[in-house]
């Protein structure tokens, strides 16, 4: 699989797509998150995996998102997602209220390709009279007279899969070590678009040490190298998060007039070079 740029990565982004992200401790692609703010995306419909961070963020900040599906959008230590809370406030940004455990089940049934999966935990929740769309059913297997209601959610397919990785190799198969949680998100999503930190030789599926933690490249659109495309979060054990850098982002977000500093200094002129530093 040939890489391909950014910019042409962002272009396979269509305007409205439902795109999984996942949080900012476990392979986020900010890099591709800025590219798409400079294409201008918009009406995307945001998908935790189960959270959303700094990524979702200045999409929702940059206009481009018009609704969420998640159980949390935080900056961590950084503190709440000063874009995000204020779209909510305004009624510009609809919505979805879910659950850790629910969103990684409804990809779980996207993934195995059945209607739905069952899930407890959620019965006597508030969260249920705010999505219809997740049915209380009778356990069809409780013992004769017996009362055992379940939760059925739907499968959940995205269009499209994004996050940051440290390597894949010329076949497109992609390492993602041991978060499988990014593994179920690219099985269950049409496509994933994946930025990379380096291509390899070889083939990371006939390396015994390697291959549980790859993703096939069945399941891969397209690769794109973007060192350091995690910042300002971090890659596993390559790069720890730049703490200050999003605790910056945090304090020029909480206004409009910072906002657009920050994307005029981070986001609008390409790559950073802190990125790099």
């Amino acid at each position: 699989m040939t890489p391909i740029t950014l910019e042409a990565m962002a272009a396979q982004v269509p305007d409205g797509a439902l795109v999984a992200l996942p949080p900012d401790y476990s392979l986020p692609s900010s890099a591709l998150a800025r590219a798409l703010v400079r294409r201008g995306a918009r009406g995307l419909r945001l998908l935790g995996v189960p959270i959303l961070g700094y990524s979702a963020d200045l999409l929702i900040g940059a206009g481009c998102v018009a609704e969420v599906e998640t159980s949390a959008v935080t900056l961590g230590e950084a503190g709440f997602a000063p874009r995000f809370t204020a779209a909510v406030r305004a009624g510009t940004l609809r919505l979805r209220d879910a659950t850790c455990p629910a969103i990684h089940t409804m990809l779980q049934a996207a993934e195995k390709g059945v209607p739905f999966m069952p899930l407890r935990g959620l019965i006597g929740s508030d969260i249920l009279a705010r999505r219809p769309d997740w049915k209380v059913a009778p356990n069809p297997f409780a013992p004769p007279g017996a009362e055992d209601p379940i939760v059925l959610l739907p499968a959940l397919q995205p269009d499209i899969a994004i996050f940051h990785a440290a390597m894949a190799d010329a076949e497109g198969n992609v390492w993602v070590g041991r978060r499988r949680e990014i593994a179920t998100a690219a099985h269950a999503a049409r496509r994933a678009l994946v930025t990379v930190e380096r291509v390899v030789a070889g083939n990371l599926l006939a390396d015994e040490r390697l291959a549980p933690g790859v993703i096939s490249a069945l399941y891969v659109e397209a690769v794109a190298v973007a060192e350091r495309g995690a910042w300002p979060c971090g890659l596993l054990d390559a790069y720890a998060p730049d703490g200050a850098h999003v605790a910056e982002y945090a304090r020029l977000a909480r206004t409009e007039e910072g906002f657009r500093e920050y994307c005029a200094r981070y986001v609008l002129a390409g790559a950073p070079a802190a990125a790099a530093a």
